[in-house]
């Protein structure tokens, strides 16, 4: 006599059918081994148009942006109006306009010298997103919607005001802190009237660097350790990264921790410091992100936080976790709804677009050129991207 198969483990036998050619279909892909050992496709190889791929290139190398290559004369000039403009980090002379393609992780178009170390500006802040990830995901950050007081108890959060402020809310930066960090006050960024009243923290957004900072600052007292050190072991070293980047904070932004002084990070170059990396060093994480915190089988960063971060903000609908989306194509209208990205001062962006399996990473091109610059690369994409061989 034959016995029926529980309904429950039948579900579950497709559940698990399902997870793994979803892994298989993960280890079939193309991951770059770390080095220059980055293999290159023919655009026509990997269903893109070789001469479309050509003038998207060439228009990019056409509009560099008209910044000063002295990076402390271009960030005076940046700041000048600004009632705290005093340079805090570290400046690097920049390069010149260059970039990379990848679609399916080969390169399929790369111009200039993507080897050059240079600052990122904002781009650091959607690295910070991944730590406060990692943090997640290692359960240092229970609850999102918790009050970061409760966990970071260095007197940030002491006023009713701050004690109110979520990690959501930093991460969203809808967090509206109040205070002064590294000689900073919050209204040095105020970008929205630095004499306007606060609102109640969760309620309006604003893009401050001086919260970002803050925000940073909460990471390193839960690590306990520097940021930069995490994301090397944790991100860098594992995706194949050179060891060029660096990861700057301000020369008086140090604290002690368990008996050790640390720097703690800045999320941007607005004052100095940030990340600076490397084109090709962009391109892997950008890559890592385009495969969902997967690298080569290992997880490196959860699904679960990734989706997260990229999901709409209710009160800026084309802002998650530290990332630009480009909800209903109002970031970018040329580029695919999916599409979201790493966006720093400069023209330096980190373009990844499930979509399309792209993933785009552009070094001083002029801000007003970057939509056509996405029309003329995803105008080039002709075919599907190949799904992996089992």
């Amino acid at each position: 006599m034959t016995h029926p198969i529980p309904r429950r483990a039948v579900l579950l036998a497709v559940a698990m059918t399902a997870l793994a050619r979803a892994s298989d279909a993960q280890s079939a892909r193309y991951f770059p081994p770390p080095g220059d050992a980055w293999e290159r496709r023919a655009p026509a190889a990997v269903g893109m148009d070789s001469a479309a791929v050509a003038v998207a290139v060439a228009f990019a190398q056409a509009n560099e942006i008209n910044w000063s290559l002295d990076m402390a004369e271009q960030v005076r000039t940046n700041t000048a109006r600004e009632p705290y403009p005093d340079i805090l980090g570290p400046l690097m002379n920049r390069g010149h306009q260059n970039g990379i393609v990848l679609r399916n992780g080969y390169i399929v178009a790369e111009w200039g010298d993507t080897r050059r170390l240079d600052m990122t500006f904002s781009v650091a802040k959607s690295y910070l997103s991944t730590v406060a990830g990692i943090a997640f995901d290692r359960a240092l950050i229970g609850n999102l919607d918790e009050p970061e007081g409760r966990t970071v108890k260095d007197g940030g959060f002491d006023s009713p005001h701050n004690a109110k402020i979520t990690w959501r809310m930093h991460l969203t930066q809808t967090s509206e802190w109040e205070g002064t960090l590294w000689d900073k006050p919050d209204v040095a960024d105020r970008r929205r009237g630095r004499d306007r009243t606060l609102n109640a923290p969760g309620t309006f957004w604003e893009y401050n660097d001086v919260r970002v900072n803050r925000l940073a600052l909460s990471l390193l007292r839960l690590f306990r350790q520097s940021l930069p050190e995490v994301l090397e072991r944790e991100i860098m070293d594992p995706i194949g990264a050179t060891d060029t980047w660096v990861w700057h904070g301000y020369r008086n932004a140090f604290v002690d921790i368990d008996g050790q002084r640390m720097q703690s990070v800045s999320g941007g170059g607005h004052w100095g410091g940030g990340v600076w990396a490397n084109t090709r060093d962009h391109a892997r994480f950008g890559y890592l992100m385009l495969r969902r915190g997967n690298w080569n089988g290992k997880q490196l960063v959860s699904e679960r936080w990734i989706e997260q971060a990229t999901t709409p903000t209710p009160l800026r609908p084309v802002y998650g976790f530290m990332w630009w989306l480009n909800t209903d194509g109002q970031q970018f209208a040329a580029a695919s709804r999916r599409s979201y990205f790493a966006l720093g001062a400069g023209g330096n962006a980190i373009w990844i677009d499930p979509e399309h399996d792209l993933v785009v990473v552009t070094r001083w091109l002029a801000g007003n050129r970057l939509n056509e610059f996405m029309r003329l690369v995803t105008a080039a994409v002709v075919a599907p991207a190949p799904v992996p061989a089992r």
